[in-house]
């Protein structure tokens, strides 16, 4: 038991120390893409490149006094900065990084993950009722609405390549890619099912619907600073700001990573050679989620933000019933294959 529980422990803080790291340095990234995008050079003072910026920034965060606004529900107001943080650290329990490396293999992996996204979705809620700021209680009405919305089609879509794999797994589900980059969902050859048209579309829902899960442009209608100061985390300020910006970024990374382990073959090799560094790995893996991370930041800078009728208009009358068809579609090659 107490070894069990030292596992734990141990994947918990390195499961801490990589978000950590995550959350800093994917700033850095996405302000030096923004500054390339922009033809501007970006943060470039504290360090070679500006790399010292993430850590000395961070420090500031700690450093600075966490203030509670008079009028406040102050024990609601404490708890929604930790219950944005606390589901996205769970969640790299169950992610499989390569076949050997993963902090504690569930064999319902998916449904832990969707069950602590809902969870994190709910402290958006949480903080702007516990705010009382009217700024912050109409960001957080729009989070929770929109990410309603774009569970649906994203569990949905879930469901059909669990449907095809078989398994609720995360592990399972990347090996039953393995063998080259033809066998990789993506491109809809499965043993089981022979051919599917839609899994290329399906793809593209589970990575819409990502880009909107973790709030991120053109969909960050929860923290449109021209219309909303600054969303749901308004009055937060040192740490309590700081939390929130972890999670936003540990949410990135979950999502990039569900997205490889469901479409793109999770650590598989993209040619299946014998000999390093062709062979499936760890690097593979972590290749595939920041090159997705990269179209995250891409998106962003490159495309106005939408509005929110268009956001939900896009998911409900869309996303939801292709996602539904392509269901229903699997189900019916399944029965013929």
């Amino acid at each position: 038991m107490s070894l069990t529980l030292l596992n734990a422990a141990v994947a918990v803080f390195i499961a801490i120390c990589f978000v950590g790291l995550n959350a800093a340095y994917l700033v850095w990234c996405e302000r030096k893409g923004a500054g390339f995008y922009q033809r501007r050079p970006g943060p470039m003072e504290n360090g070679p490149w500006g790399l010292l910026q993430p850590p000395i920034d961070g420090v500031k965060l700690m450093t600075k006094q966490l203030l509670i606004p008079g009028g406040v529900d102050k024990a609601i107001f404490m708890v929604a900065p930790v219950l944005a943080m606390f589901p996205a650290l769970i969640s790299f329990v169950t992610i499989p990084f390569s076949k050997n490396i993963v902090a504690h293999p569930i064999n319902v992996g998916v449904l832990m993950i969707f069950a602590f996204a809902a969870l994190g979705g709910m402290s958006l809620l949480v903080a702007g009722w516990g705010s009382r700021n009217k700024y912050a209680m109409i960001s957080s009405v729009r989070a929770v609405s929109q990410t309603v919305a774009y569970e649906i089609p994203m569990l949905i879509t879930t469901i059909t390549i669990v449907l095809v794999s078989g398994s609720l797994n995360l592990s399972e589900i990347a090996a039953s890619q393995l063998g080259g980059f033809w066998k990789w969902n993506i491109w809809g050859f499965q043993e089981a099912v022979g051919y599917n048209i839609l899994m290329p579309i399906s793809f593209l829902i589970i990575f819409v619907c990502a880009v909107a899960e973790t709030n991120r442009a053109p969909f960050d209608l929860g923290e449109a600073e021209s219309e909303l100061v600054a969303g749901f985390h308004t009055e937060y300020s040192s740490m309590g700001f700081g939390l929130f910006f972890m999670g936003e970024y540990a949410n990135i990374v979950i999502g990039a990573c569900l997205v490889t382990i469901l479409f793109l073959g999770g650590w598989s090799s993209p040619v299946p050679l014998g000999f390093f560094p062709f062979t499936d790995h760890v690097g593979w893996f972590l290749l595939k989620i920041y090159m997705i991370i990269f179209v995250f930041i891409w998106i962003r800078w490159t495309f106005p933000r939408t509005t929110i009728y268009g956001l939900l208009n896009l998911s409900w009358k869309y996303l939801i019933p292709i996602s539904l068809f392509n269901l229903l579609l699997t189900a019916a090659l399944l029965k013929v294959f």
